[in-house]
């Protein structure tokens, strides 16, 4: 899945294809393509030995994470 930014231009929204991508793929300005568009949502993943350390530290230490997060 390649994942590429809406942007407007004129009246027109416009895709981006990274470059690395188009190349990979041999596309070229003007060559008609197929797409499947959906909205993405990109968010980070911890890998699984950080998310224990995480899940530990936050049952720990959870009263002063609260406190930090309301200053």
């Amino acid at each position: 899945m390649i994942l590429g930014e809406i942007r407007k231009v004129g009246n027109s929204l416009v895709v981006t294809v990274p470059a690395e991508e188009a190349e990979a793929l041999e596309v070229r300005e003007g060559d008609l393509v197929a797409m499947d568009i959906q909205k993405a949502e990109v968010r980070p993943v911890l890998r699984p030995d950080l998310r224990k350390l995480a899940e530990e530290s936050w049952e720990r230490n959870q009263d002063g994470y609260r406190y930090l997060a309301g200053r």
